[in-house]
């Protein structure tokens, strides 16, 4: 959901990772250790008789291995079955306290930290190792040579070794001891070393640390954990300090995953699905293939459905698809949270699968003391009490398959904030219930039921689709029968909110400005999750599918913009609605100045000051900020839809010249001439704002953007290519001079908006013809890079052309203008414009 919901977190750990400080270990700690080469390794004697070391004083649990508790030590009883399977290993952190934080979403109960797959194997001298396996190469045909010259190659790390204290009870497999693994500090079962970087986790005090349960279920061992750390000496320049110590309870959960893997579907780049993937030794017989394959749930008929399957009958799958409700989740909204999930049943059925997902409260202990959060059987929604205005659908899958083994969407309480002000901002000027902070239950509830579904979708597989919005005509978002027929976007995965085109006289309410499941998301799942039965092979099923997605992408709402990988495609922007960004931010305008006059009564509070005002002001600067964006997106835009050979067009087009045009004309009329409707003076006195600041905030960051190095070479690039078809660069630097210095030709006075608006306009481009560098632009697979910053192209040339005839008009106005502030201003502009064209050594 917002930035991603799912990516926010990825995002955060990347950059604080990399601006971390390897710190020393805090005083009084001892050098970190690993756990397994703590104390030096005892002479193994061989295995004990059964009853000996599984005493009767043994608390033994079966399920997927027997665990057995003796006193103080936990015991693995590993059957030879066990051996050479793969097992996948989650951590997560299970309670966490408000200190262990950091950035917000980061060290919250719930929190995966970890994660792989391991395999226990016997090895000589009365050992069991346990290695850690990757799936990053891979030849899946044992038999073939290939394989074994993979295997010499890639020999898989032993993590941790035990000796086998007893064999089993039947006198097969190995008793091995788990205990200090358990109780000490490693990252197979506990924090990797990334995460405890990002949430400054030291070294492990053993004294304060133990073992809280180690439970066996069908399919899964659980053990948690409580750790205490020293905490490491924040980085340079981050907030908080080091000192003092972390405790977290840790669930590690070991899943028994398939011996046979699902079926595979092939990631393909017209469809959005996460995917996982590997380097293929066998698929290319004169070299290697990267293999990508979709993330899916395993959903197959039942074997007696089998026929009326294939006859085209709905049928109810073997395993059903379950989120769990956490029980901490405030009760009134639990209902709209199960809907979200629900809402996805029909998209299955399309699929041809009924009853394939429901969402469910959590069973109380009365009802089920086995159950629990943590069993990673059990998939859920967590609801975490923090300030954070987000939420996020991660899932954990098989590597070999892509099969998707669980999920634990993360709902943090704060997101109600998010969608409060979204919807506010948005739909204030045609819905009544937005007008006010506190929304109706009635209301909240059907935003929240929204963002679960959304958060679903993603832990069904589902990508963001930012393009989908794209393809619905712009009137049509005013027209109610049609909106309440197909929703304002086929797709609840784009970053379509709510219907900002709507205007107050078009009638529409409710339903018809929030998001839904469309046609998109039915087709998406339909891809993914379609059984095929009747083909002996992945190539009959690849090429089925190809010729299936060619057909069903002849209609246009079905289409997938990848706004995430490409961000170069005018059509792929999130926050954006139809296929016309200029009208439909001139509609959103029009609503955000029907909104901003009423600003201060809708968000006032009872005996409260003003920071609700300055929040809701800021919004809507913010939303006025997005149409801004979405509109200079496309200058020098370069559109980029996937095909395969079997289908005509071109994969890579750049942005027409009328479309630019258009979008040059729209930035002069709406945001280079001074939006004056956005200085409130009233607002301004109570909350402190700055009309000035804003308004040159908004406008430098237009501006920067398409007199930006990247925006130039790719117009030179796209006149190279299509030559007089393109926007050309002089053609854009024309096009700007008209509206952002459109007082020189008449010697009108020009005011401090525009002063402070044309010297970021000079600055900007004297910039680019003094700076060097290298800049590269990527879209998908084609790449300009241009050396030598703006030296190497045409560009430098264009600009110190433009800049000599701009000066020469300059000098000129500045010689009959009689307004003195306006002379000061061009006389000094003209001397940077110098300074510029002509540097002194």
């Amino acid at each position: 959901m917002p930035l991603s919901f799912s990516r926010t977190f990825l995002l955060f750990v990347t950059v604080f990772i990399s601006a971390a400080i390897i710190a020393q270990p805090p005083t009084g700690t001892r050098p970190p250790t690993d756990s397994t080469r703590r104390t030096p390794p005892s002479a193994n004697t061989g295995p004990k008789p059964y009853k000996e070391v599984i005493t009767s004083k043994a608390v033994s649990d079966a399920g997927f291995f027997v665990v057995h508790k003796v006193d103080d030590k936990y015991f693995f009883e590993l059957p030879d079955s066990i051996f050479g399977r793969d097992i996948l290993i989650v951590n997560r952190i299970s309670k966490s306290a408000a200190a262990n934080r950091i950035g917000g979403s980061l060290g919250y109960g719930g929190d995966q930290i970890g994660q792989g797959v391991v395999r226990f194997e016997k090895g000589p001298n009365n050992k069991v190792f346990l290695r850690t396996i990757s799936y990053a190469e891979y030849a899946k045909d044992s038999t073939s040579p290939m394989f074994t010259s993979l295997s010499n190659s890639n020999l898989q790390p032993i993590a941790a070794s035990f000796d086998v204290k007893a064999l089993g009870k039947d006198s097969t497999g190995a008793v091995i001891d788990i205990t200090d693994y358990i109780n000490g500090d490693n990252e197979v079962l506990h924090f990797t070393s990334s995460f405890k970087t990002a949430l400054r986790v030291g070294v492990v005090q053993p004294d304060k640390s133990y073992v809280i349960s180690v439970k066996s279920y069908p399919i899964n061992v659980e053990i948690k954990s409580l750790k205490t750390y020293g905490r490491m000496p924040a980085p340079q320049g981050a907030a908080g300090s080091g000192g003092g110590n972390l405790t977290f309870e840790l669930n590690s959960s070991m899943v028994l995953l398939p011996k046979v893997a699902m079926n595979t579907r092939k990631f393909d780049k017209r469809i959005g699905y996460f995917t996982v993937g590997y380097v293929d030794f066998d698929a290319n017989p004169q070299g290697v293939k990267n293999i990508v394959l979709a993330k899916r749930w395993r959903l197959e008929p039942k074997e007696e459905d089998i026929e009326k399957y294939k006859r085209g009958e709905l049928v109810e799958p073997k395993t059903p698809i379950i989120y769990y409700i956490d029980p901490a989740t405030p009760k009134k909204w639990i209902p709209y949270l199960i809907q979200g999930v629900n809402d996805w049943q029909a998209t299955f059925e399309k699929a041809g699968f009924k009853n394939a997902i429901f969402g469910k409260l959590a069973p109380t202990k009365e009802e089920d003391s086995t159950w629990s959060l943590d069993d990673a059987r059990n998939s859920a929604i967590v609801y975490k009490a923090s300030d954070v205005a987000n939420a996020s659908g991660p899932s954990v899958a098989d590597p070999r398959s892509g099969e998707i083994i669980e999920s634990h969407i993360n709902w943090y309480h704060n997101v109600m904030s998010l969608v409060r002000n979204w919807y506010f901002i948005q739909t204030g000027a045609v819905d009544a219930n937005a007008r006010k902070l506190q929304f109706d239950d009635k209301l909240m509830g059907r935003l929240i039921q929204f963002v679960s579904s959304h958060e679903v979708g993603h832990t069904l597989g589902l990508r963001h689709n930012f393009g989908s919005s794209s393809t619905v005509p712009v009137e049509n978002l005013r027209n109610k029968g049609w909106v309440a027929a197909n929703g304002h976007t086929p797709s609840i995965m784009d970053y379509a909110r709510f219907n900002y085109v709507a205007q107050p006289e078009d009638g529409l309410s409710g339903e018809e400005l929030i998001g839904r499941i469309g046609d998109y998301d039915k087709w998406a799942i339909e891809w993914g999750y379609r059984w095929f039965p009747e083909f002996k092979n992945e190539a009959q099923e690849k090429e089925y599918l190809n010729k299936w997605v060619i057909e069903k992408l002849k209609d246009r709402s079905l289409w997938w913009g990848d706004g995430e990988s490409n961000g170069d495609d005018p059509r792929n922007q999130s926050e954006d609605l139809s296929n016309d960004a200029v009208k439909a931010s001139t509609y959103g305008i029009a609503n955000l100045k029907r909104i901003l006059p009423n600003l201060t009564s809708w968000a006032k509070e009872n005996n409260e000051g003003y920071g609700s005002l300055k929040e809701m002001y800021d919004e809507l600067r913010g939303q006025f900020n997005r149409y801004m964006g979405h509109v200079s997106r496309h200058v020098s835009g370069i559109m980029l839809t996937p095909k395969t050979v079997e289908e005509a067009g071109p994969v890579y087009e750049y942005t027409s010249e009328v479309k630019q045009r258009e979008a040059v004309d729209f930035i002069n009329k709406q945001l280079f001439t001074t939006p004056t409707w956005l200085l409130n003076q009233d607002i301004f006195s109570k909350t402190g704002a700055s009309g000035l600041s804003i308004i040159s905030g908004l406008q430098d960051n237009v501006l920067n953007r398409l007199f930006g190095l990247t925006t130039f070479n790719k117009l030179v690039e796209a006149e190279a290519a299509i030559g007089n078809n393109a926007y050309q660069l002089t053609e854009l630097l024309m096009d700007m001079k008209k509206g952002v210095w459109s007082e020189l030709p008449g010697r009108k006075p020009i005011d401090i908006y525009r002063r402070s608006l044309q010297k970021t306009y000079v600055s900007s481009l004297t910039n680019l013809i003094t700076s060097g560098g290298q800049t590269t632009t990527t879209v998908g697979s084609f790449t300009i890079t241009t050396s030598g910053g703006a030296d190497k192209s045409d560009i430098k040339s264009v600009i110190m052309a433009h800049l000599t005839a701009l000066r020469a008009e300059i000098n000129a106005a500045a010689a009959g203008i009689a307004d003195p502030m306006s002379k000061y201003h061009l006389q000094d502009v003209s001397k940077r414009i110098d300074n510029a064209l002509n540097p002194k050594d």
